[in-house]
């Protein structure tokens, strides 16, 4: 019989050569009875590595092909070009085809950017809200920019209350002086459309307090001070 010890924390811990050799016949007669499953399961992992690697080689060698597509593309959208920018122009492809065609690179991520925005211009927006939530950025402030550029889209629909989910999430990503002000007051603007006044006050409330020195902080005043005489606060 083999001999065990237990260490300080009560595991049990085999000792002797003989208690070895035991586990290791266990091991032997495990992978004797189950060799089949034991192989699909190794033949299984290496597909995935195979295709996963396959991927990857696919995706890099597209992504200079839609780098190339978008920066072609960019001046039109720079220019206010937008349907030039999304259909394309002179045999170049748009930002339409360059999102779709090329998915999974990063070229045809910052595509999704580019049309919703384009799209949202447009007035186009329930597009524009599916290529903005197509668009994901690791830039946290990127990222609640098309947050709340999605809230604009919801806002102009006269969906409030969507539109002020969306920019929740932009006034609580990466806090700061420039922008997240920007986003309370719009956040302010949608809850008053849904009727949230006491929201609305809280949100005004947010800029003057949280960002006193944002060039927003006098309209929040004045739409606060508004708004509370209307509530009778």
């Amino acid at each position: 019989m083999s001999k065990k010890i237990t260490d300080e924390s009560g595991l049990e811990i085999i000792e002797t050569p003989e208690a070895l050799a035991g586990q290791i016949n266990k091991a032997e007669v495990f992978f004797l009875k189950n060799r089949k499953v034991l192989a699909g399961i190794g033949g299984a992992i290496l597909v995935a590595v195979v295709a996963f690697a396959g991927y990857r080689f696919y995706i890099d060698g597209q992504e200079g092909t839609a780098q190339n597509a978008l920066s072609s593309v960019v001046y039109d959208f720079e220019a206010d070009s937008l349907s030039k920018a999304l259909n394309g122009s002179g045999g170049n492809e748009g930002l339409l085809s360059i999102a779709d065609s090329y998915k999974g690179t990063d070229a045809a991520n910052l595509a999704n950017f580019y049309a919703g925005v384009a799209l949202l211009k447009q007035g186009k927006y329930d597009d524009a809200i599916s290529h903005l939530e197509s668009f994901s950025s690791s830039d946290l402030l990127v990222h609640a920019r098309a947050q709340s550029l999605i809230g604009d889209a919801y806002l102009e629909k006269n969906q409030a209350a969507e539109a002020i989910t969306y920019y929740k999430k932009a006034a609580d990503n990466e806090k700061n002086e420039f922008f997240t002000p920007v986003y309370l007051m719009k956040l302010a603007l949608a809850q008053e459309k849904a009727n949230q006044a006491a929201d609305a006050v809280a949100s005004y409330k947010r800029v003057i307090e949280e960002f006193p020195l944002s060039s927003e902080v006098v309209n929040a005043k004045k739409y606060m001070g508004l708004l509370e005489g209307q509530v009778g606060k």
